[in-house]
C-alpha cells in the first residue's frame, strides 16, 4: 500500500488547541458516545502505511490498522483524504483516546449503501443468471445474491407454458442459466439482506410510451405466444395482450386449444388498457351470429339440439357451430327433479321448444316440457268434448259397481211384518 499522509483537519482551531474534555466543551466542540459495532460514516483524514486515521464527526478522530488495512487494501488505493468511508466501532476508546476501527465489518454495510443507491438512480445493471427455480431467477450483483421473479420477467423472457404447469416453466427458466440479462434494483434491504430485480422495469418506460399511443378500438396484427386455459396471449410489436376465452369466439369454448395455436397469427381488436394490461379480441372483428339468430329462430319454434354440458341450474344445447341455447333446470319436466342427468345426457340429441330469445344478451331460451304440454291440453280438451256431448244427450254417467248405493240389511222382525 503506498503511504499518504496528506490530512484534512475538520476540527475548529479551538478545539485542536485543547487538552482535555472540559476544553472540548468549553471551545463547543459537539461531543457524542460511540459504542462497540456501531456503523458510522467518517471523512478520511490521512492514508499511512500502517495506519488510516477518520475523522467522525461529532465523536472525534478514529483509526483503522492492523489486519483491517490489508483485508481491504483494494479499496483504501481507491480512496483519498476527504472521501467519505463506512467504518464500524471495534473500541470507542484505546490507550490514546481515540477509537479503534474497522473497515471490514463495515464492508456488507459498504455494499448495500452501494445497491441503494443504484436502487435509486434506477441504474441499468448487467448481471449473469447464476440458477433457477419454480419461482424466478437467482442472480449477483456486488457479490450480493438477489432474486428476479418470474412477473418481473421482460416480455421476450416471460415464459407461456400451456396450462401453467409448473416443471414446463422451470424448464423454461432454466434455459436462461448462464445468460447475461440487463435489471434494475426494485428492492434492496440490508436489514433482511432482500436483493430483489426487476428485468422488465428497464423496458417500463419504453412500454408505457407505446401504450400510450395504443387506443381503445385500435385492430392490432400479432403472433400468439402462448394458449393457458383462460385464454391466450398475443404479442404485437413490443406490446402483448390477452384474449380471454370469451373474446376468442362468439360460440361456447371449453378449451381455446380447440380453437388457437401458439405462432398462429392473429388479428384482434384492443378493448381495454388498464394499468400496463392490454385485453384484446378475436371475435369482435367477427359477424355476431346472434345478430342472425332472430331470423333463424323464432319463439315456439321446435328444434333439435345436442346437450353439449349438464350443470346443477340446466343443460347447454348445441343448435349450430355457433348457438347454444340453455334449458333452465325447471324447464326439463313436469315432475319435480334434483339433478338434469334424471332427464337427459350429454352428448344427446333431443328435440326443444324455443320458449325465449335475446340476441343482445346472447341468450336462447330452451324447454322441453313445454313440447309436453300441447298435447296434455288436447288430451284435457278432449274429454272436456266428450262430457259436453254427454250432457246435451241426455246421457247420465255410467255408475259402476263401486259407485251403486249400499243395501241396507233387513231389521229383525221386519220381515214378519210384511
Amino acid at each position: 500500500m503506498e503511504e499518504n499522509t496528506q490530512t484534512i483537519s475538520t476540527i475548529s482551531p479551538a478545539a485542536q488547541s485543547a487538552q482535555t474534555m472540559a476544553d472540548l466543551l468549553s471551545a463547543g466542540a459537539e461531543i457524542k458516545v460511540l459504542k462497540t459495532g456501531d456503523m458510522v460514516e467518517g471523512t478520511l483524514i490521512s492514508v499511512g502505511k500502517n495506519e488510516v486515521y477518520v475523522d467522525l464527526e461529532g465523536y472525534g478522530v478514529g483509526v483503522v490498522r492492523g489486519r483491517e488495512l490489508y483485508d481491504d487494501e483494494a479499496t483504501l488505493n481507491s480512496l483519498k483524504p476527504g472521501d467519505k468511508i463506512f467504518v464500524s466501532v471495534v473500541e470507542p476508546e484505546n490507550k490514546e483516546g481515540i477509537a479503534e476501527l474497522s473497515l471490514r465489518q463495515a464492508g456488507q454495510e459498504r455494499v448495500w449503501q452501494t445497491l441503494r443507491s443504484k436502487l435509486e438512480s434506477k441504474e441499468v445493471v448487467r448481471t449473469k443468471i447464476l440458477e433457477a427455480n419454480k419461482g424466478g431467477l437467482m442472480v449477483e450483483i456486488n457479490n450480493v445474491l438477489g432474486f428476479l421473479p418470474v412477473s418481473q420477467l421482460s416480455l421476450e423472457h416471460y415464459p407461456r407454458v400451456e396450462d401453467g404447469d409448473k416443471n414446463k416453466i422451470l424448464q423454461v427458466l432454466q434455459s436462461y442459466v448462464g445468460q447475461l440479462f440487463d435489471v434494475q434494483i426494485i428492492t434492496a434491504d440490508s436489514n433482511e439482506e432482500k436483493l430483489i430485480v426487476s428485468e422488465k422495469a428497464v423496458y417500463e418506460k419504453e412500454v408505457e410510451q407505446k401504450l400510450g399511443e395504443l387506443k381503445i378500438g385500435q385492430v392490432v396484427e400479432g403472433t400468439v405466444t402462448g394458449v393457458v386455459d383462460f385464454g391466450a396471449f398475443v404479442k404485437f410489436g413490443d406490446l402483448e395482450g390477452l384474449v380471454h376465452i370469451s373474446e376468442l369466439a362468439w360460440q361456447r369454448i371449453e378449451n381455446p386449444k380447440d380453437i388457437i395455436r401458439v405462432g398462429q397469427k392473429v388479428q384482434a381488436k384492443v378493448i381495454s388498457i388498464d394499468k400496463g394490461r392490454v385485453s384484446l379480441s378475436i371475435k369482435q372483428l367477427q359477424p355476431d351470429p346472434w345478430l342472425e339468430a332472430v331470423k333463424k329462430y323464432q319463439i315456439g319454434q321446435k328444434v333439435t339440439g345436442k346437450v353439449t354440458k349438464i350443470m346443477p341450474f340446466g343443460v347447454f344445447v348445441e343448435l349450430d357451430k355457433d348457438i347454444q341455447g340453455l334449458a333452465h333446470i325447471m324447464e326439463l319436466s313436469h315432475d319435480a327433479i334434483k339433478n338434469a342427468e334424471e332427464v337427459l345426457k350429454a352428448g344427446e340429441e333431443k328435440e326443444f321448444k324455443i320458449i325465449s330469445i335475446e340476441p343482445a344478451e346472447h341468450r336462447l331460451g330452451l324447454s322441453l316440457k313445454a313440447l309436453h304440454e300441447t298435447s296434455k291440453k288436447k288430451a284435457e280438451d278432449t274429454q272436456a268434448e266428450l262430457a259436453a256431448k254427454n250432457s246435451a244427450s241426455g246421457k247420465s254417467e255410467e255408475v259402476s259397481p263401486e259407485n251403486q248405493p249400499e243395501e241396507k240389511p233387513p231389521v229383525p222382525g221386519e220381515e214378519a211384518k210384511s
